[in-house]
């Protein structure tokens, strides 16, 4: 936990509690609205990756400010983008995840949020390779995640939009 003025900052495992949070964060950052997320995910589907796989986030006093989702293979196979993207690189690890999306609220952003939920990722899943796809258009995006240590693995084409797509081992 970390303070900012008056606000707290906490990372970590997301609650129950915080899916409301998860949810709006998630429906202002679609394309439709202006975002750079790809996809989205229904609160049914938010609670079964929560049982699976850990589903972090940034609350700065109690109020879900950025999300990092991460789930198996398994959970998110039916999803026509993920199902292109891991075409384009099938993982080389058995117990890889799909890393993403990760959202921060716009007034955060530029704060290191994304940086410390990859950290708190990494020390949950330490060893594990993680894969993610960005869309090529997406410069600070591409950015942030190599500054994190992710490579370009490997790229596709969804919707007439390209994309690329990042490894790293966690």
């Amino acid at each position: 936990m970390t303070h900012a003025g008056e606000l707290t900052l906490e990372v970590g495992t997301a609650r129950e509690s915080d899916l409301d949070g998860i949810l709006e964060l998630q429906a202002a950052n679609q394309i439709s609205n202006g975002g750079a997320l790809s996809a989205s995910f229904s609160r049914s589907r938010l609670q079964l990756i929560m049982r699976d796989m850990p589903l972090l986030v940034a609350r700065r006093d109690s109020h879900v400010v950025a999300f990092l989702v991460c789930s198996t293979r398994d959970m998110i196979a039916e999803i026509p983008i993920i199902v292109a993207a891991l075409d384009a690189y099938p993982a080389r690890q058995r117990d890889s995840y799909v890393y993403g999306p990760i959202c921060v609220d716009v007034k955060e952003r530029g704060k290191g949020l994304a940086h410390l939920l990859f950290d708190e990722l990494r020390r949950l899943l330490p060893g594990r390779e993680g894969v993610l796809f960005i869309r090529r258009d997406n410069a600070a995006s591409i950015k942030s995640h190599r500054k994190m240590g992710m490579r370009e693995v490997s790229s596709f084409s969804y919707g007439g939009v390209d994309h690329i797509v990042l490894s790293y081992i966690g």
